[in-house]
C-alpha cells in the first residue's frame, strides 16, 4: 500500500529530537575515536524476520540530518513487504555516519514495521466480513503521526488523531454532562455540519436511548457478540433520517476481531495495534 510520506514539517522535529537524544553532548564518542575520520562504508538494512515495511521516511531524514552526502538506496518501500532476510535498503557514505545514524534509524523502523505488520494481520483476520479495522488515540507521545501512518501503511484505517478532530462522547462524558441526553443535545446544537458525533454505550438501553438523537456513529463497547448482533439490528431498524454508522471496541484481538467483525458491525477499533505491537527485528549490517 501506498501511503505519502509525512510532510517534513511535521517529521523533522520528531526526528531531530530522536537525534538529539541519542547524540547526548558531545556526539558519537565510539565512532569519531575508533573509526577513521575519511573511512567510507556500505551497509545493509535487513529485515531478520518478514513484515510490513513503515518507517523509512524517518530513518532517511535521521541519515540526512547527520550526513547530508550519505547515500540511501530503498529496495523494499513503505507499505511493501519484506521476506526474512532480505535487504529494506541500501547505505553508503562516511562509516562514522552510517554508525552515528545506525540506532535511530533502525529505532523507527523497527518500531513503526512492526505497527504495520500488526494492522496487516488484523486487516487479514476480518477480510471478507465487509467491516474495517481502525486504531484509536492509544499512541506513544511524540510518535502519533508516525504510528498513524504506519497503521494505513498496514492497511487499517485511523480514527481520531486529536481530541479536535470529531466529538466522541465517551463514559465519563456522559455522566459528567448529566446523561446521554442532555450530551448529545449540546453536540448537536454546538457543532458545523462536518463534525461527526459519536457516542459510546455499554449497553442496548444505552443505546436505544442514544439512537433518537441520530448520532453520526455508536460506539459499542465491550459488549458480547450476540449484543453486538442485537445492536446492529437495532441501527439498521432505527428510522431516523441519517444512517449511523457501529464501531466495535474493547479488548479486541487476534483471536476475537473476526467473530466481532462478523457481527456485522462497520468498524472494529483495536488500540492493541499502537500499544502492543512488537518491534520487527531490522538489522543494519556493515559490508
Amino acid at each position: 500500500m501506498t501511503i505519502p510520506p509525512l510532510p517534513d514539517l511535521i517529521l523533522d522535529p520528531i526526528v531531530r529530537l530522536a537525534i538529539t537524544e541519542d547524540l547526548g553532548q558531545a556526539g558519537d564518542i565510539t565512532s569519531d575515536i575508533c573509526i577513521p575520520k575519511h573511512a567510507r562504508a556500505t551497509a545493509q538494512l535487513i529485515a531478520r524476520e518478514e513484515g510490513r515495511i513503515a518507517g523509512l521516511d524517518a530513518a532517511a531524514l535521521a541519515l540526512r540530518l547527520i550526513d547530508p552526502e550519505a547515500h540511501l538506496q530503498i529496495h523494499i518501500a513503505d507499505g511493501q513487504d519484506a521476506p526474512a532476510g532480505a535487504s529494506i535498503a541500501t547505505l553508503q557514505g562516511s562509516a562514522r555516519s552510517l554508525l552515528t545514524a545506525e540506532r535511530t534509524m533502525l529505532n523507527f523502523v523497527g518500531h513503526l514495521s512492526g505497527i504495520a505488520t500488526l494492522a496487516n494481520d488484523f486487516v487479514n483476520a476480518i477480510a471478507g466480513t465487509g467491516a474495517h479495522i481502525v486504531c484509536t488515540r492509544k499512541t506513544t507521545p511524540g510518535l502519533r503521526a508516525l504510528e498513524k501512518r504506519a497503521v494505513r501503511l498496514g492497511g487499517a484505517l485511523n480514527h481520531r488523531f486529536n481530541l479536535a478532530d470529531a466529538i466522541l462522547i465517551k463514559d465519563n462524558h456522559i455522566v459528567a454532562a448529566g446523561g446521554i441526553g442532555a450530551a448529545l443535545t449540546r453536540a448537536r446544537a454546538a457543532i458545523g455540519h462536518l463534525t461527526a458525533i459519536e457516542i459510546e454505550v455499554d449497553n442496548l438501553g444505552q443505546l436505544a436511548e442514544a439512537l433518537p438523537f441520530g448520532p453520526t456513529a455508536v460506539l459499542l463497547d465491550n459488549m458480547s457478540d450476540s449484543e453486538l448482533r442485537q445492536a446492529v439490528a437495532m441501527v439498521a431498524n432505527h428510522t431516523g433520517p441519517n444512517r449511523i454508522l457501529t464501531e466495535a471496541s474493547g479488548g479486541v484481538n487476534l483471536t476475537s476481531v473476526r467473530g466481532i467483525a462478523k457481527t456485522g458491525v462497520n468498524y472494529v477499533s483495536a488500540g492493541a495495534i499502537t500499544h502492543s505491537a512488537k518491534r520487527m527485528d531490522v538489522a543494519l549490517d556493515f559490508e
